[in-house]
C-alpha cells in the first residue's frame, strides 16, 4: 500500500509583547497610517529579555503534538525552518531539542528563509512517503526584533517583522478511507537575486574577521531590502508556483478552499489574489496582528485557521511563499 504523508496537529506561540505602530513611531519617523498603508500591519509581537527563539519554538510544537494526539517520544525527527538562528551554531532544531527533551532524535535546521517552512515540509513529506520516518515535527520559528534597526534609517524593513513560532506534525498515512494528505509541493529559487534582501554581515566571507566596527558603523549588521524589486517578484512568482503545484495534484484554482499566503506585505497578496481572482472569502491573513514571522508565518496561519474554524476536515488548502534568496514555494494539502 502507498504510504501519502499528511498534516495531523499544528500548534503556535508568538510573545506577550505587543508592539504597536504608534510605539514604533515614537522610536522612528513613522506613524500608523504609514505603516498600514505599506503593509498593513497595525502591531507585532517581540520578545522580552530572557526570552529565547527556543523557548517559542517548544511552546509552538507543544501545542501541534497535542493537537495530533501525540508525545515529544513519538517523534522521529525534527526539522526547524529560521533565518535568526539562536547561535550561529549549532542550529536552533538543537536548543529545542534540548528543551523538548528529545532523546536522542535527529534534528537539523534549514535555511530558506520565508519559504524555510515549505522547504521543511518537503522534507518531511519525503521522509515520510520513502518510510525512513513516520513521524516528523516540522517547526518555522524567527525572532527578528533583536537584529532589526529601530531607527528611522532601518524603517522600511524593520517595522515589516514581528517574533513568532509555528509548528506542524507530518506522519505517514496508509489509510484509503482518510482524506487527509500532502498533495503536491514545488519548489523553486534564484540565487542571482540574494542581494536584493539580505543581512550581509557578520559572515564567514568577511576575512580576517566576520564583523568589525567599520561594517558595524556602516549598519552592514541589519537587513536590507531593495522593496520594488521584491514585491515585483512576490507578485509574479507567487501565483506561477501555486498554479505550478495546483496543476501537479491535478487540482483547479476553485477546487481550494483555502489560500494562506506567506504573511511578508498584505500588499503582495491582495495583488495575487487580484490576478488569480481569488474571493477575498478564500483568503486568510493575520500579517496585522504578528507582521512578518519569516519561517513561521505559514504554519502560524494554518494553526489559526484550523483553531478558528477557517479549514476543516477534508477541505483544500494552499500555502504559498516568496522570500529571500531568492526562494519561492507552494504546497497543497487535503486537510
Amino acid at each position: 500500500m502507498t504510504v501519502r504523508a499528511r498534516i495531523t496537529g499544528t500548534g503556535m506561540c508568538v510573545p506577550e509583547r505587543v508592539v504597536t505602530n504608534h510605539e514604533l513611531a515614537r522610536r522612528m519617523d513613522t506613524s500608523d497610517e504609514w505603516i498600514r498603508q505599506r503593509s498593513g500591519i497595525a502591531e507585532r509581537r517581540f520578545i522580552t529579555p530572557g526570552e529565547q527563539p527556543a523557548d517559542l519554538a517548544k511552546e509552538a510544537s507543544l501545542r501541534a503534538l497535542a493537537a495530533a494526539g501525540l508525545e515529544v517520544r513519538d517523534l522521529d525527527l525534527i526539522v526547524l525552518a529560521t533565518l535568526s538562528p539562536q547561535a550561529d551554531f549549532p542550529g536552533t532544531s538543537f536548543f529545542l531539542h534540548e528543551v523538548l527533551e528529545a532523546g536522542e532524535t535527529p534534528c537539523f535546521d534549514l535555511r530558506a528563509q520565508c519559504s524555510g517552512f515549505l522547504n521543511s515540509l518537503s522534507v518531511a513529506e519525503a521522509f515520510v512517503r520513502s518510510g525512513t520516518y513516520r513521524r516528523v515535527l516540522v517547526v518555522g520559528c524567527e525572532v527578528h526584533s533583536t537584529g532589526i534597526d529601530l531607527t528611522t534609517e532601518g524603517r522600511d524593513v524593520a517595522v515589516l517583522f514581528g517574533d513568532g513560532a509555528g509548528a506542524v506534525v507530518v506522519e505517514a498515512n496508509a489509510d484509503p478511507g482518510d482524506p487527509g494528505e500532502i498533495l503536491a509541493l514545488r519548489l523553486h529559487a534564484e540565487g542571482c537575486h540574494a542581494r536584493r534582501l539580505w543581512i550581509e554581515a557578520p559572515g564567514s566571507g568577511f576575512t580576517p574577521v566576520r564583523i568589525d566596527h567599520e561594517l558595524i558603523d556602516q549598519r552592514r549588521h541589519f537587513p536590507r531590502m531593495e522593496g520594488r524589486f521584491v514585491f515585483k517578484h512576490a507578485v509574479t512568482r507567487m501565483p506561477e508556483v501555486l498554479l505550478e503545484t495546483l496543476d501537479a495534484a491535478s487540482q483547479k484554482l476553485e477546487d481550494v478552499d483555502l489560500f494562506l499566503f506567506h504573511q511578508a506585505n498584505l500588499r503582495i497578496n491582495e495583488a495575487v489574489a487580484k490576478q488569480l481572482a481569488i474571493p477575498p472569502e478564500k483568503c486568510f491573513n493575520n500579517i496585522e496582528r504578528y507582521g512578518n514571522c519569516s519561517a513561521a508565518s505559514i504554519p502560524m496561519l494554518l494553526d489559526e485557521a484550523l483553531r478558528g474554524g477557517r479549514l476543516k476536515r477534508g477541505q483544500l488548502v494552499s500555502m504559498t511563499s516568496f522570500g529571500s534568496g531568492f526562494t519561492w514555494a507552494s504546497a497543497l494539502a487535503r486537510w
